[in-house]
Order: structure tokens, then sequence, then C-alpha cells
């Protein structure tokens, strides 16, 4: 059943989804999910945003509310592994966790340079793009102030924006195949994100240190859990906001 008291309060606000996805800072697709999948709800910073702005209560809006102490055993429960380090993941999970992907195969990163020389990877991408799944790549836009600060951060300088160049190169041969998009973000990313349907790792960055000694998580998508949509709405958001490339040098003059 849709959550028809969303809906009313929507409409009765004179807001339209677009609006409320706006103010919200998601997507309208988001907005629209929450009204028709009752078991979608907003995580809980976006329902009190959606009350404050629809001028209703939490509760009426979205009867019987968890407690916290569920939220946190779902979120438990998405947890598949903690890796302390990228360079202890072993390399053919990545392979095999977008070997299983059907509708969804993401990555997000500023290069992630490495899993470019990876063969097993390309293969899969060509499988899958065979299969007709869609691609979507979103790398850093190596002109922009956020590629320059990451680099310099790790204490690389410039060589940050040369990994992304490098990498759009190796993935030269993917380029124009069925499904598989590449786009340019310039978002300050702290996590670098490999999603297949519902499992991704989730690679945090930390401050002054390389993505490969920072921990990484491979989380599941579990009922009621409220982690792995985190994640994926990230995706969503610099996906929104990245602009398409052609061809692996499609770059020049549109840094920020």
């Amino acid at each position: 059943m849709a959550n028809e008291r969303l809906r009313g309060a929507i409409t009765e606000s004179g807001l339209t989804l677009d609006q409320v996805a706006t103010r919200l800072g998601v997507s309208a697709k988001t907005v629209e999910r929450w009204i028709s999948e009752p078991n979608r709800k907003p995580y809980r910073r976006f329902q009190y945003a959606t009350a404050s702005l629809l001028h209703s209560e939490v509760s009426y809006l979205w009867q019987e509310e968890r407690t916290s102490a569920e939220v946190t055993e779902a979120g438990n429960a998405e947890l598949v592994q903690l890796y302390p380090h990228r360079s202890v993941v072993p390399n053919r999970l990545w392979p095999q966790l977008y070997a299983q992907a059907k509708n969804h195969f993401d990555v997000l990163v500023y290069s992630g340079f490495w899993l470019t020389e990876d063969a097993a990877f390309h293969q899969v991408v060509k499988e899958k793009s065979a299969a007709g799944v869609s691609i979507r790549f979103m790398l850093g836009d190596p002109d922009c102030a956020a590629v320059a600060a990451r680099g310099s951060d790790e204490g690389i300088g410039p060589a940050m924006a040369s990994k992304i160049r490098n990498a759009l190169l190796n993935y030269g041969s993917l380029f124009g195949l069925p499904g598989v998009e590449f786009r340019l973000h310039s978002t300050t990313l702290y996590n670098s994100i490999y999603r297949a349907d519902d499992e991704m790792l989730a690679n945090g960055h930390l401050y002054g240190v390389g993505a490969y000694m920072a921990p990484v998580l491979h989380l599941q998508r579990v009922p009621g859990g409220e982690l792995f949509d985190a994640y994926a709405e990230s995706v969503e958001r610099v996906w929104e906001s990245a602009r398409p490339i052609s061809k692996p040098d499609d770059i020049g003059g549109q840094g920020t």
C-alpha cells in the first residue's frame, strides 16, 4: 500500500515532487519511492526534514517508526565484512562482486587506477555489457579543485589528476560499449563506492592517507536496513551532478 499520508501532505503543501526533492537534496525518483514503496522509508534525517517542510509530524507521515535498537540491528546485518585496509581485500572479490550484477553496476572513484589494470574486471564489464546491464563509471574531473585538494592531502600533488587521465586511457576499450557510460564528477569524495545490485564495497577516505590504506566495508542490502541505501543515495547524487564524456580524452576546458 502506498503512503497516502505523504502523498496527501505533498499535495496540500502545493509543492511538486521535484520541488520537494530539490529542497531535501534527493532525487524526485527517491521521493516517488517513499510514496509508492512503503518499505523504502527515508533515513531519519530525511524524515524530519520532510516533516518540517510539509508542516507535519514524523509519526503521522510514517507510522510504526522503529526504535534505535531495531535500526542498529538491521545495520549490523548489512555488514558482511570489514577490511581494515583496501590492500587486504581479496583481489578476486571485485570481479566476483560485479559478476552478479543484473540491474546496478556502479563505480564511483577519483581514479580507481588499480582496478583499471585488472583484466578480470575488464572481462566482467564486457560480459555484463553484452548481457544488457547498465554500467556507470564516475571518475573525478582531473581539472577540478576537489581532485587537486585530494592530491595535496595524499602528498602526491598533480599525480592524482594524472592517475585519472591514465585510468581513462586504460578504460579506452570500454568506451562505446552498449550500456556503458562514463561521467566526470567534481565532488569532494568521502568514499569510493563499488556497487553491484544489492551488494557494495565502500572504501572510506582518510585525510593524508591513500585509499589503499583506508578501511573497506562490504555491505549488503537487507529489509529494514539504512546503511546500504545511504551509500547508494550518495552514488545517485554524484551521478546526477557529473558530466558525461564519450572518449578518454574528453576532458579539456571543463574543470573548476
